[in-house]
């Protein structure tokens, strides 16, 4: 049976990884800025991790939702504590895409609407609504495209108030910041204005966190940097499993849940939340939001002098680096010959760094160094 050939291919396996590094099966070492689209948060085959997950597996790897399971309840109370977010609710299923199909299927229940708005740029996942939500025609199927969707512009917020005030939206959904758009920062002041009409018009106001979240920013949620911003709902996934599948939506407490309201095969397993678990713990003993902080800072200040450069944005370990040209020979040129693993965008010109938290300022020095010497050697690419 031949796979269905839906990905291009580097031709390059990884076979494993420690910290911020994988190895091929030559031995040849990579530096990884990407963390596998952003989903490796705490580094590859963390000790506490992998202890975590065998210990596990060697126990119960699995039992349905029928039953009781403590460790989704060890699970909710750790990501409350280390959030800020104690008084949401946690439904956890397998992804982000599922995060967010959920997340709008929980605001049309709540006000009985089947409209979405959502932003230009965005991404949001690649099932049914989730898809249609995405601001990405190519990856929309004709079966997406009977839910209702309106894009709009953050800059444009009169058109996003008269649109609210048609009472027809089921939920606002946004990232604080985009990522496969090229890593732009949601202007907050506008946010905390489209929070306040979703408000008034009861509609439901989703933060897409899955790429942002999880303390990539310099804060456990990428909105938290907007003082007073409250989503009725916060979806996440990527880092929450540092590469186990595992997603979450957190909800406010004025939605009231009803049995069989949601429902799920595999999210909340046992080894999914024993990962989960592992990476929260991880996370607050070694202080990783604050260091993701710190060296994103770092990072960008390094950078923001090369020639070539348009523009160096981000927060935290999120970071954009836009040049003047289309930036895919470059991107080669660092995983081929320089052995650093790199982000793509669906804006050409943009590369996306999104390591592990775990990484230090040396592994940033040795990607400076090399960036900067390309730029400076082969301004072409």
């Amino acid at each position: 049976m031949k796979l269905f050939d839906v990905y291009p291919l580097y031709d390059i396996e990884p076979v494993k990884g420690f910290g911020t590094y994988v190895y091929d099966a030559s031995g040849n070492r990579y530096l990884d800025l990407y963390g596998g689209h952003a989903v490796i948060s705490i580094g590859h085959a963390h000790p506490t991790y992998v202890e975590a997950i065998s210990r596990q597996v060697s126990q119960l790897g699995f039992y349905s939702n029928s039953v009781k399971n403590r460790l989704q309840q060890e699970l909710a109370d750790r990501l409350g504590d280390l959030s800020g977010l104690n008084d949401y609710q946690l439904f956890l299923i397998n992804s982000g895409a599922e995060a967010n199909e959920n997340a709008l299927k929980l605001a049309s229940f709540h006000n009985d609407r089947t409209a979405v708005l959502a932003l230009h740029k965005g991404f949001h996942g690649r099932t049914s609504a989730a898809v249609r939500a995405t601001d990405n025609l190519k990856i929309q199927a004709p079966i997406n495209r009977g839910v209702e969707v309106t894009y709009a512009d953050l800059d444009d917020l009169d058109a996003i108030r008269a649109l609210l005030h048609t009472h027809k939206y089921t939920a606002f959904i946004a990232e604080a910041i985009q990522g496969i758009g090229g890593i732009h920062i949601a202007d907050g002041e506008a946010l905390l204005q489209v929070r306040q009409w979703c408000r008034e018009t009861d509609t439901v106001f989703i933060s897409d966190e899955i790429q942002c979240g999880y303390g990539r920013s310099g804060r456990f949620f990428a909105f938290q940097e907007i003082p007073d911003l409250e989503p009725d709902i916060v979806t996440v996934a990527k880092g929450m499993g540092n590469g186990f599948p595992i997603g979450g939506v957190l909800i406010h407490p004025r939605f009231k849940a009803w049995h069989g309201m949601l429902g799920t095969t595999f999210g909340g397993s046992h080894l999914a939340c024993a990962a989960g678990i592992a990476v929260l713990q991880v996370m607050e003993k070694e202080k990783l939001i604050d260091k993701a902080g710190q060296l994103g800072t770092y990072l960008m200040d390094a950078l923001k002098d090369n020639a070539g450069l348009v523009d160096v944005r981000g927060r935290g370990l999120m970071i954009g680096i836009e040049l003047d040209s289309p930036v895919a020979a470059l991107r080669k040129t660092l995983l081929f010959e320089k052995h650093i693993f790199t982000g793509s965008s669906s804006d050409p010109n943009v590369i996306r760094i999104l390591p592990p938290l775990t990484i230090q300022k040396v592994q940033l020095n040795e990607f400076v160094q090399v960036f900067t010497e390309l730029l400076s050697t082969t301004p072409a690419l």
